[in-house]
């Protein structure tokens, strides 16, 4: 699938990419990440290519990553209204100061201000919470994120890293008073985070919610270059987001990753990217890139086809186990439609069940 064969995010009229930029790494000042000059490199291939979704945050390289989108997208009126841009609210940027952030009118009709300059322009495509502020009463962030709509500066909003109970909360309130609803969830999401598929991914399906994982790669733990062999030395860029997965359960994953990347004559970071993209929900994937090295190599994940019975081995390796009542529910055929098959699923007989009218009370 080409970068330019643009899918819709969600229940709403906004047109994406398949593959979003992200610009976590645009910035070098948290140590890692790309200057200026190879991050205005890595935006110019991609948007060559067709693409044109870019996703930020406030808090990214200490705002940095917005400037460096403002400077080179922003400030071009040609450019801008081409390209979808993403960014968040949530992260604060003044230490020591309560209303820095989070998701209180305040803070973040603030912070939207400050994205805008900073961005170069007087809007923002799709707006996202950066992660539920469990302070601030859901229904005054909605309606804040509503006035932002209807005063022009923002297009469409989303949330990202927030429970499925609350983002249904949010959808259902915005829905009931007539405010602007949700369209997308900002979700961790790869081979080796697989835990949404619980609550979050059915509850966006019954949404309307597209689904952009960020994450995919696990930072690096599913390009196939860490090995069991290198871990102990291993001294990855982003220290312990990459250790953390440094387990015999992460790396039996990996090597059936790397077994099927083989198979396939790709790359392994290329295989994860198709199996994420692949996966029930998922609209746009967040891909990042320090260098347009990185980025074409990460784009032919958009090339890659996994059969049937790769998706099967990758699906078994990774199968997470969920919270109750997930597999109970899963299970419940035999418990609610016993000996009958409903929407194509036939349940095996409940033995527990009455068989004739004489065991009936």
């Amino acid at each position: 699938m080409p970068l330019n064969h643009y899918v819709s995010l969600g229940n709403s009229g906004l047109r994406v990419s398949p593959f979003c930029l992200g610009a976590m790494t645009f910035g070098e000042d948290w140590s890692f990440g790309s200057g200026e000059a190879e991050s205005k490199q890595v935006l110019d291939r991609y948007l060559e290519l067709g693409g044109n979704f870019i996703d930020t945050a406030n808090v990214y390289t200490k705002g940095h990553s917005e400037k460096i989108i403002g400077d080179h997208i922003g400030r071009t009126p040609s450019r801008r209204d081409r390209t979808v841009i993403a960014t968040k609210f949530f992260g604060s940027m003044y230490s020591g100061d309560p209303n820095g952030g989070g998701a209180s009118r305040k803070s973040l009709t603030a912070a939207c201000e400050q994205s805008l300059r900073r961005l170069q322009t007087d809007y923002i495509d799709l707006y996202w919470m950066h992660c539920w502020d469990r302070f601030t009463p859901i229904e005054e962030t909605m309606r804040a994120l509503d006035d932002l709509v209807a005063a022009g500066k923002v297009r469409y909003i989303g949330f990202s890293d927030t429970p499925a109970w609350k983002v249904t909360q949010a959808q259902v309130t915005a829905k009931m008073r007539g405010w602007t609803p949700l369209i997308a969830l900002q979700l961790e999401y790869s081979l080796l985070e697989r835990t949404i598929e619980g609550e979050l991914i059915p509850a966006a399906s019954e949404l309307g919610l597209g689904i952009t994982p960020w994450s995919p790669l696990m930072s690096g733990m599913l390009t196939g270059k860490y090995t069991r062999e290198n871990a102990a030395t291993a001294k990855p860029t982003r220290g312990a987001f990459v250790s953390r997965a440094f387990t015999e359960e992460a790396f039996r994953v990996v090597d059936v990753l790397l077994s099927v990347a083989k198979q396939l004559g790709t790359t392994p970071a290329r295989t994860a990217l198709a199996w994420v993209q692949a996966q029930t929900g998922v609209t746009s994937t967040i891909i990042g890139a320090r260098t347009v090295q990185q980025l074409d190599d990460n784009l032919g994940g958009l090339d890659v086809h996994l059969s049937a019975e790769h998706l099967k081995a990758l699906e078994e390796v990774s199968r997470p186990k969920l919270n109750f009542p997930y597999d109970f529910v899963r299970n419940s055929a035999g418990f609610g439609h016993g000996g009958a098959t409903v929407n194509g699923v036939t349940a095996p007989v409940n033995p527990l069940s009455p068989t004739s009218d004489a065991e009936r009370y």
